[in-house]
């Protein structure tokens, strides 16, 4: 910031309050013109509003015009009202467009970092200004609620405040994008993220969080992004309740996804029997879930599904029947197993594969 010369920001402010004392008349537009001019070159500047009105003050007071009284006083202090109204209106025009400016560079920037757009040194040069060394190890956040997250909504502000409390010496960005809020840290920082999940979890307005891996280098954050959003999508599939998810723990289900034809052959081979029975495979493949997700304990998977004992072992053996495969088989379980995790991930029985 420049040393503030006050003499450059008062061209013809004494000169106008002579006239305006000898003549009574009002400030031109001309004049109140200049003087937003003046204001905008100030802010530009980077000068503060504060130093700004007390110089002009000061400068009120040395060039008061001799002889001022009565009628012409209050003239005299219209038009410095005025005259200082106008160069505030300047300053905080000049302001809000350096503050526009600013926002469409960080946007950019945002866009191009979350879709490995631009030139990566470029990239990696621009990461500087807001606070990344995309050179290290990054891991990114991604949470989502039932109302779109917006840079300027109270709970993004009330998240950016509590980490920046928590964490003033981190290299953290908090943005919005495409309706979610996302948190890039240094990937050896977890405890950022960990934070970031307990915050928006808080807020009550977030129905999931996830994390994806640290990945190195300057195309490390677009990846971690593009993780956290498929661990969203996955958990959604395949209806997790926790509210926080981590890439590094789903790994095995994109792999069992990695060949998708395969895994359609095993779910309809394997499965694709279940529809014959009354009621359609629906029942008996949230059985067979209920089952595995219980260890394999009978009791406890009635429980679950608020069934007999007695009822759910018909329906496992109505399985064995229709599919030939016996879920208290261990290969058979296997199968059927596997099979059910991809019926969930593609969307089997309600979407035909």
């Amino acid at each position: 910031m420049a040393e503030l010369d006050m003499a450059e920001y008062l061209g013809g402010y004494a000169r106008m309050l002579a006239e305006v004392s000898h003549t009574g008349r009002r400030p031109t537009r001309t004049e109140l013109g200049e003087r937003g001019a003046l204001g905008e070159r100030a802010a530009e500047a980077g000068h503060s509003l504060r130093a700004l009105v007390r110089g002009h003050l000061a400068a009120t007071r040395s060039a008061w015009p001799d002889g001022a009284r009565g009628s012409s006083v209050g003239g005299v202090l219209a038009a410095v009202e005025l005259a200082v109204d106008a160069f505030a209106e300047g300053y905080e025009r000049a302001q809000r467009l350096a503050v526009r400016q600013e926002e469409a560079a960080r946007r950019e920037f945002i866009d191009d970092l979350l879709y490995g757009r631009s030139d990566l040194g470029r990239l990696a040069e621009r990461a500087e200004r807001f606070g990344l060394v995309l050179s290290h190890a990054h891991a990114v956040a991604v949470a989502q609620g039932p109302e779109a997250f917006v840079d300027t909504a109270p709970v993004t502000r009330r998240v950016e405040s509590a980490l920046i409390a928590r964490f003033s010496g981190r290299r953290i960005l908090l943005t919005t994008k495409n309706g979610k809020l996302i948190c890039i840290a240094p990937g050896d920082q977890e405890e950022v993220l960990t934070r970031f999940a307990e915050q928006v979890r808080a807020t009550g307005d977030c129905g999931r969080v996830a994390i994806g891996r640290p990945r190195q280098g300057p195309g490390g954050v677009v990846q971690s992004y593009e993780e956290a959003l498929s661990t969203l999508e996955l958990a959604e599939r395949l209806g997790l309740d926790e509210p926080v998810v981590r890439a590094a723990d789903l790994l095995v289900y994109p792999v069992l996804l990695r060949d998708r034809q395969a895994m359609t052959d095993l779910v309809l081979s394997a499965l694709g029997p279940l529809r014959e029975a009354r009621g359609g495979a629906e029942p008996l493949l949230r059985t067979l879930e209920a089952y595995f997700e219980s260890g394999c304990r009978a009791a406890e998977a009635a429980r679950r599904l608020a069934l007999s004992v007695r009822a759910l072992t018909y329906r496992l053996e109505r399985v064995h029947q229709l599919t030939g495969n016996d879920p208290a088989d261990p290969l058979h379980r296997y199968t059927l197993q596997t099979a059910a995790i991809g019926a969930r991930l593609l969307g089997w029985p309600a979407r035909e594969l």
